[in-house]
């Protein structure tokens, strides 16, 4: 997971994201140890441009166009995300998560709030990476006053993409909360029923008010609720804990904003993976 933060100058993102606002800011550092921070709101893509399939889910790829998509604090989408095949690849450094202009994070320009989220995926042998959603673009300001991206992890949870067979991260953690189609570091998916790298899956998040399903090849496996007090224990005995990580635990216990509503997101941690089949269902 997630050791590396992703970065992007103040001047790049005033070029890049010339029409962003910010939406919310912690005006001076708490005395919990949370810093500064501003959610910067983005313009957002327009869903009416975008397909609906036969059973209601707006196609946010398919498989042809990366229209709606961009790198996470960026206005474009980074060099290693591509089409190969009908399929967005991510094609990995082998050296973890991506720092360079060519890596890092990709979303989807839109907030959702109640949905649900369906995708295959697969995933290199000894491969990484993630799913998120309710998140947010949230910045912070460095000691010599430039302004840097958090890492988009710090904001939501993370449905965990990983080759459980190969992947040391599949042994840490707790009880298996590391393994694939877990909420990460947190709830592990049981039963575990992932195909072996090199195969497809099939996932799935609901999230609706406040309940969230992780699904994987076609079984429930992961069920929590946000915003609750079992939310906030599962935060604090995460790495996410007020203790450990005071601005990811403010965040995520938080998930979501004011309006409980965030992008969806896939991860870059630096090997090779594959979505398709990305669409989303809107609940109301």
């Amino acid at each position: 997971m997630k050791k590396l933060l992703l970065f992007v100058a103040c001047a790049a993102a005033v070029v890049s994201l010339a029409s962003c606002k910010n939406k919310k800011a912690s005006e001076a550092e708490a005395e919990n140890g949370v810093p500064a921070y501003e959610v910067v709101d983005n313009p957002q893509v327009d869903l009416a441009g975008f397909p609906v399939d036969e059973e209601g889910y707006i196609v946010i790829f398919d498989g042809t166009s990366l229209n709606g998509w961009r790198g996470y604090g960026k206005d474009h989408v980074p060099a290693r995300w591509t089409i190969e095949d009908g399929c967005l690849k991510f094609t990995g450094t082998g050296a973890g998560e991506s720092q360079s202009g060519d890596g890092g994070d990709i979303i989807f320009a839109k907030k959702f709030k109640n949905f649900e989220l369906k995708f295959d995926w697969k995933i290199s042998k000894g491969g990484n990476s993630g799913v998120f959603f309710l998140a947010q673009e949230v910045t912070t300001k460095k000691e010599d006053g430039t302004v840097q991206y958090e890492p988009i992890y710090i904001s939501s949870p993370e449905y965990q993409i990983l080759d459980n067979a190969n992947h040391p991260d599949a042994k840490l953690g707790k009880d298996n909360n590391r393994q694939s189609a877990s909420l990460y570091d947190m709830i592990p998916a049981v039963p575990q029923n992932q195909n072996p790298f090199g195969e497809w899956n099939t996932g799935s998040i609901m999230c609706y008010q406040g309940t969230v399903v992780h699904g994987q090849n076609g079984e429930n496996v992961v069920e929590y609720h946000l915003w609750t007090p079992q939310w906030t224990e599962l935060l604090q005995a995460s790495k996410f804990s007020q203790e450990k990580w005071p601005l990811a635990f403010e965040l995520l216990n938080n998930l979501g904003g004011e309006n409980h509503e965030g992008y969806i997101g896939f991860q870059d941690h630096g090997n090779d993976v594959w979505y398709r089949n990305i669409r989303v269902k809107i609940l109301d």
